[in-house]
């Protein structure tokens, strides 16, 4: 770099495991591609300590806590992400993280006293779009990261920017503002809008996290260009900011021991390929009670082999101990026994191991972003469960663009239609992706191509970037890191 300052890049991911890890591996991208770069993740006191956890030893990459205190925020003691958290707090977290602004901006400012200069660029989470304001004070260029996709955050953006109550007529369907072309199921409005005593504070919390997107000098996507063309342009064409693709971003999990992922490489081992269905609704999020029966009672009927990481019903405590009356009577010995089924109770699941295996088929999935994206890099097709946010967004694009899902159910709310589940139904969808049906083996084809297009989009041969690499080149130059 010569004689002149050395570039520094601050990330700051909102305070949940599913996007401080898209921001880890950011990081990670943006050293490997630029390594003279210096970069520094920003949080919470307990969320820098668990990144550490996860970054090797002689990372490189810096840490920065701000000071932050749950019990100011009616949040249980020690609360400093989603994880164990019910979704009735999930607001007062959000909430709180906007009290980190002065903070966020004294530590810019120590930053400067250290290095002799600002950072030149910030790049932040669309949840903590408002680190644009401190930007502009100072000077400093902005970014902000989406870690999910295009497509799904286009919808859930314009929805934000707009819908600031429930419409009050229920028709089946609603329009996108933004996007009139684009139809949604009345039960695929974001879950935030049916809960009335926090509904205002949710809407309002997003209507001024979005409406600070427009300031921003760009956005960072978690995807990949030619898998999602049409939810960049809708990004591009909502906010008219330039929108860089640049995943997949994607973070290689410390596995929490080495037992689990070879009792589950062990068991897929002794199934043949192509026959085993892996089922996980993602770490913050589960089915309600009487939804998990009847998938338990249609997996077993539909007789596949499966592996399914069983969480405690929505509504009870995320860490409650596992209880067997949550399934049919005598269900684990009857699986172990006719080793249909092998079920991960607590137990952190090796989701890249199992998805990477040729014995897997199919993921019955939530849809959550990461997920979606470490499973069509293996070429693996969904069956879809979304339970919430932009999730309803993701199963529609893939089934609907992509053809690569096949949606079983639809949220967790004893009220809603869709999210009636039937053991009949489970049978038919996962025989219908998995018992070599025209549909089942049109669904793996597409889901090998996804998976060749996102391998080739990181790649650089002979000189010739994939067009994530590309995107990221752009970015650079852009924002004069080079």
């Amino acid at each position: 770099m010569g004689g002149h300052e050395q570039h520094h890049v601050v990330l700051f991911p909102v305070m949940a495991q599913g996007h401080i890890n898209p921001f880890i591996a950011l990081a990670d991208l943006l050293h490997r591609r630029r390594p003279d770069l210096k970069i520094t993740i920003v949080n919470t006191p307990l969320n820098i300590q668990s990144i550490k956890s996860s970054l090797p030893p002689n990372s490189t990459i810096r840490l920065r806590s701000l000071p932050f205190s749950p019990s100011d925020h009616g949040l249980p003691p020690g609360t400093e992400s989603t994880a164990g958290l019910p979704f009735s707090l999930f607001i007062n977290l959000l909430e709180a993280s906007e009290s980190l602004h002065p903070h966020f901006e004294q530590l810019l400012h120590d930053i400067a006293m250290e290095d002799g200069h600002l950072p030149s660029c910030i790049i932040a989470d669309n949840f903590l779009a408002w680190t644009v304001e401190t930007a502009r004070k100072l000077g400093i260029s902005h970014s902000v990261f989406i870690t999910g996709g295009a497509f799904g955050h286009g919808l859930l953006l314009s929805i934000g920017l707009h819908f600031l109550r429930l419409p009050t007529t229920q028709t089946n369907h609603v329009s996108v503002p933004d996007f009139p072309e684009i139809q949604i199921d009345w039960s695929q409005l974001p879950r935030h809008l049916f809960v009335p005593d926090n509904a205002d504070k949710w809407t309002g919390f997003f209507h001024r996290q979005n409406s600070y997107c427009f300031q921003s000098n760009s956005m960072l996507v978690n995807t990949v260009k030619e898998f999602e063309t049409t939810g960049l342009s809708m990004l591009h064409k909502l906010f008219g900011l330039p929108v860089f693709p640049v995943g997949p971003v994607l973070c290689k999990p410390l596995s929490s021991s080495l037992d689990d992922v070879s009792r589950c490489v062990e068991w897929l081992d002794s199934h043949r390929p192509g026959t085993v269905l892996y089922v996980s609704f993602g770490s913050q999020n589960s089915i309600n009670a009487s939804q998990m029966m009847e998938l338990a009672v249609g997996l077993e009927e539909s007789g596949k082999p499966f592996i399914w990481v069983i969480r405690p019903p929505f509504g009870l405590d995320v860490g409650a101990e596992f209880n067997p009356e949550w399934l049919p009577e005598g269900y684990e010995e009857r699986m172990r026994e006719k080793k249909q089924g092998l079920l991960l109770v607590h137990v952190w699941a090796p989701q890249l191991d199992i998805l990477g295996h040729g014995s897997t088929a199919a993921f019955l999935s939530h849809c959550g972003w990461n997920s979606v994206l470490e499973s069509l890099s293996h070429g693996v097709p969904i069956i879809g469960w979304p339970l919430g946010g932009e999730q309803m967004y993701n199963s529609k694009f893939l089934e609907e663009e992509v053809g690569v899902c096949l949606e079983l159910a639809r949220g967790n709310r004893e009220d809603m239609m869709s999210a009636k589940v039937e053991r009949e139904g489970v049978k038919k969808v996962v025989e219908m992706v998995m018992g070599g049906t025209e549909k089942g083996v049109e669904m793996k084809k597409k889901a090998m191509e996804i998976s060749e297009l996102i391998r080739a989009s990181m790649e650089v041969n002979n000189g010739v970037m994939g067009s994530s690499i590309q995107s990221l080149e752009e970015f650079f130059t852009a924002f004069n890191l080079s």
